[in-house]
C-alpha cells in the first residue's frame, strides 16, 4: 500500500484512490504540515482557511494528530478529503509530530503552522514567494509583531529569544512562531530530537543556511486551551538551550576546495589495457 496516499479515520486509502492515480496527480509545490492534540473545534475552521489560501497552488495538507484523546479524530474524519492524516498512538511532542509530517510529505516545500488556529493561513503565500526567491539553504520564519498572547507569556517569550540569540547567534527575533518555510529536503537533514522546531533558525545555520524572518498576523485563541505551560518550555528550553550550543560547537561544516570525478574501470576495460 502507498504510503502516500490519502487515508480515511481507519487508515485505509481514501476511497477513490488507486495506485495509478497517485501517477497521474500533478507535482506539489508546497505540502501544510498541522501538528495537533486535542484541538477538535479548530480542526475545520483550520483547514478552511489553509484552503483558501492555497488555492491557486499546488498544495497538500498534513495533519498529525500527536495523541489526542479529545474529538480530534473525529473531527479530522469528519473533513472533506483530500487531507492526509497521521496519528501517533501516544503524544510524543510538536517536534516529532513535525518530523512525522514532514517525512510523509510530498511538496518539496514545507509549511508549518500551529493548529490552535493563531497562525493565519493567508500568510504562507508570502512567506513560500520568499523562500523561491532566495538563493541556496532557506528557512523563512514569521515574526509575530503584534502577538496576540498574554503579558506573561509575551514576556518569557521575550526574554527566551533574546537569550538564546545571545547562545546560538541564530539572529531571529521570533523562532516560537509557528508557521515556518522550509525546503522538506533541507529539513530532513537535520538532527531530529524533542523540541527541535523551537531551534530551527540554529540548525539551518549550522547547516549552511540562512534565516530570514517575514512579519506575520497573530491572532488571538478562539478555541479550546494552549497545551503547553510557561515554566514547562521555560525549564525544559534550559536544557535544551545547552544541547544545541553543543552541536553547534560539535560540528565544522567542510568547505571542499575543487570538485574531481572517478570513474569506475569495468573488468574489460582492464583485460584490454594488458
Amino acid at each position: 500500500m502507498d504510503d502516500f496516499a490519502p487515508k480515511s479515520a481507519g487508515g485505509l486509502p481514501a476511497p477513490g484512490w488507486t495506485a495509478a492515480s497517485a501517477d497521474l496527480q500533478p507535482e506539489i509545490l508546497v505540502s501544510v504540515v498541522v501538528p495537533v492534540r486535542n484541538e477538535a473545534p479548530n480542526i475545520a475552521p483550520l483547514i478552511g482557511e489553509i484552503r483558501a489560501a492555497l488555492a491557486g497552488f499546488s498544495h497538500e495538507i498534513i495533519y498529525v494528530d500527536d495523541g489526542s484523546d479529545d474529538g480530534t479524530a473525529l473531527a479530522l474524519a469528519a473533513v472533506a478529503p483530500p487531507v492526509l492524516v497521521r496519528r501517533h498512538r501516544a503524544g510524543c511532542g510538536q517536534s516529532a509530530a513535525i518530523v512525522t509530517g514532514v517525512r510523509a510529505a510530498r511538496g518539496r516545500w514545507i509549511a508549518t503552522l500551529d493548529g490552535d488556529g493563531q497562525n493565519d493561513p493567508a500568510d504562507i503565500p508570502a512567506l513560500l514567494a520568499r523562500a523561491q526567491a532566495e538563493p541556496g539553504v532557506i528557512l523563512v520564519a514569521g515574526h509575530r509583531t503584534r502577538r496576540q498572547d498574554s503579558r506573561v507569556k509575551k514576556i518569557s517569550s521575550r526574554l527566551a529569544n533574546r537569550i538564546r540569540a545571545f547562545l546560538l547567534g541564530d539572529h531571529t527575533p521570533d523562532t516560537g512562531c509557528g508557521l515556518k518555510i522550509f525546503a522538506r529536503q533541507a529539513f530532513l537533514e537535520l538532527p531530529a530530537f524533542d523540541h527541535m522546531h523551537r531551534y530551527l533558525p540554529a540548525l539551518f545555520i549550522r547547516a549552511g543556511g540562512r534565516v530570514v524572518s517575514v512579519p506575520v498576523s497573530h491572532r488571538a485563541r478562539l478555541r479550546g486551551a494552549s497545551k503547553y505551560g510557561t515554566w514547562d518550555r521555560l525549564w525544559v528550553g534550559i536544557f535544551d538551550l545547552a544541547g544545541v550550543a553543543w552541536l553547534q560547537r560539535r560540528w565544522k561544516r567542510p568547505e571542499l576546495v575543487e570538485e574531481t570525478s572517478r570513474f569506475a574501470v569495468s573488468d574489460d576495460e582492464t583485460e584490454n589495457e594488458i
